[in-house]
């Protein structure tokens, strides 16, 4: 388990399509420096669905080789095939995972009995443990409070992100897992609030691009300093809502290639940035960089 930031990283990619492992390595490390606690590899950010198992192996074995042990690691294993993500979940506590993160399975749109069975499935077969996935705008399913406290209780079922966006949904999770249960924000335009209901961190796609303000953002929270930690969150809130003004990777991509990583664009289906709502992303990049000065 970790506290603080653990980074959604985005996946580097070449002119030619490959791997960009350079801009990878680079990346790992100035998170590691920033003070980020984990890496998140192959998830929504990640564009886990359109990289191959050979692409995401790749990547994770050089997370962990770049990390040294210095954050934790959680390779992105969900699926709507229960089989596929305990093979994948496997492999990665194979290959030095930490931990699995674990999405509701997508357009398969399972009932709660079905989550149940298909989390359940996983962990009795895992040998890591894992972070259930809550997203339903991305999969048309979502977890209930009462589904999570009942998974709560299954010995590696370890950790919950999160990323529904209700409030009020968040409340009921927090009233329906066991005390310690740890709970993580998986929206950075909500980190404040999360928190203050009881998550100890935050998934991040921002820390991508501004980890050393995630993270005080993340510990002003965790040492109850809410003076700081609202100052944090109003300043950084303009440049969440373009790293989301299109769809979650395509921004941050962008993002990511003006700081100079060169992360190329988004695989098909997505598509590079529109030039203007990637000039009021730059914007936004631009007017935080004045204000931290």
């Amino acid at each position: 388990m970790f506290t603080g930031v653990a980074t959604a990283l985005a996946t580097p990619f070449q002119a030619d399509g490959l791997l960009n492992l350079t801009a990878w390595e680079a990346l790992i490390e100035d998170q590691i420096k920033e003070g980020v606690s984990g890496l998140v590899i192959g998830g929504t950010t990640g564009e886990g669905m359109t990289i191959t198992d050979e692409e995401f192996e790749t990547l994770l074995v050089k997370a962990i080789e770049v990390a040294a042990g210095r954050a934790v690691i959680i390779a992105g294993t969900g699926s709507n095939n229960t089989a596929l993500s305990i093979q994948k979940t496997k492999r990665a506590a194979e290959l030095g995972a930490e931990m699995a993160m674990v999405v509701t399975p997508y357009y398969n749109k399972s009932t709660q009995a079905g989550l149940i069975a298909h989390f359940t499935a996983i962990a009795d077969a895992s040998p890591i443990p894992l972070m259930l996935y809550n997203v339903p705008s991305r999969t048309g399913v979502a977890l209930d409070p009462a589904t999570v406290g009942e998974l709560a209780d299954h010995p590696r079922i370890a950790a919950l992100k999160e990323a529904s966006g209700d409030i009020s949904v968040m409340a009921q999770m927090m009233a329906h897992v066991p005390e310690g249960f740890p709970v993580y924000c998986g929206n950075d335009d909500q980190i404040l609030p999360y928190m203050a209901w009881g998550a100890q961190g935050v998934v991040s796609v921002l820390s991508n691009v501004y980890p050393g303000a995630t993270v005080a953002l993340a510990e002003a929270l965790l040492v109850g300093d809410l003076e700081t930690a609202r100052t944090w969150q109003l300043r950084l809130l303009p440049v969440i809502d373009e790293l989301f003004a299109e769809v979650n990777p395509i921004p941050v991509k962008a993002a990511l290639n003006a700081r100079g990583f060169e992360f190329g664009a988004p695989r098909l289906p997505l598509v590079p940035m529109s030039a203007t709502a990637e000039a009021r992303l730059l914007s936004a990049m631009e007017q935080f960089n004045e204000v931290r000065q």
